[in-house]
């Protein structure tokens, strides 16, 4: 789990960062935040699909509808695409659910940004998000179950504690030791049943 964030954040980091700043108003030290936040919550949302509505094809099949590599090549425009949305759904419509509402609330509050601009910062990262992992998928070769052991990046059938984990480290590092609510939030969107 931490090394794909850790990958994901070496290789679009900064320039989701900067067009975050740019096109959302988010100060630069905050955006550096936004993606250790947001990450483990959408892999959070993968691994609940597989657990509930049909394993690791499930992972799969989410990955080939939204997930698609080439937005990885225009990262700029979807932002400023997505930042201009009048009706984001931070739901990601059964991926997330309410929790991703839940998530955009905590976002918005632990990180004093406007909830307006909250609510389309998972809309805006999850096609970056996914498309990091589909193109990580494609590049190494692996199938659904390949998919499946790198969201449990451990290897122990579980993953909210590699989630958990990477989610503290980034808080740590950014100076907010405010984690417990969207910890909270991870936990509950494992749980839950739809």
């Amino acid at each position: 789990m931490a090394s794909f964030i850790e990958e994901l954040m070496e290789s679009f980091g900064p320039q989701v960062n900067r067009s975050l700043s740019t096109n959302m108003g988010i100060e630069r030290k905050t955006a550096d935040q936004i993606i250790p936040a947001i990450a483990p919550l959408m892999l959070g949302g993968l691994k609940r699909q597989m657990e509930q509505h049909g394993g690791a094809d499930r992972a799969d099949h989410i990955l080939n509808k939204y997930g698609s590599p080439d937005v990885l090549d225009r990262i700029d425009d979807e932002i400023a695409t997505r930042s201009r949305e009048e009706n984001p759904d931070p739901r990601l419509g059964g991926l997330l659910g309410d929790s991703g509402v839940q998530a955009s609330d905590m976002i918005s509050k632990q990180f004093k940004i406007d909830p307006s601009i909250a609510m389309k910062l998972i809309p805006a990262l999850a096609p970056i998000i996914l498309g990091a992992l589909s193109n990580k998928r494609d590049k190494e070769g692996l199938g659904a179950s390949g998919i499946a052991s790198l969201i449990d990046q451990d290897g122990d059938g579980q993953i909210l504690d590699d989630v958990a984990g990477f989610l503290m480290q980034g808080l740590s590092a950014s100076g907010s030791g405010q984690g417990g609510g969207l910890l909270g939030l991870l936990g509950g969107l494992f749980s839950k049943r739809k």
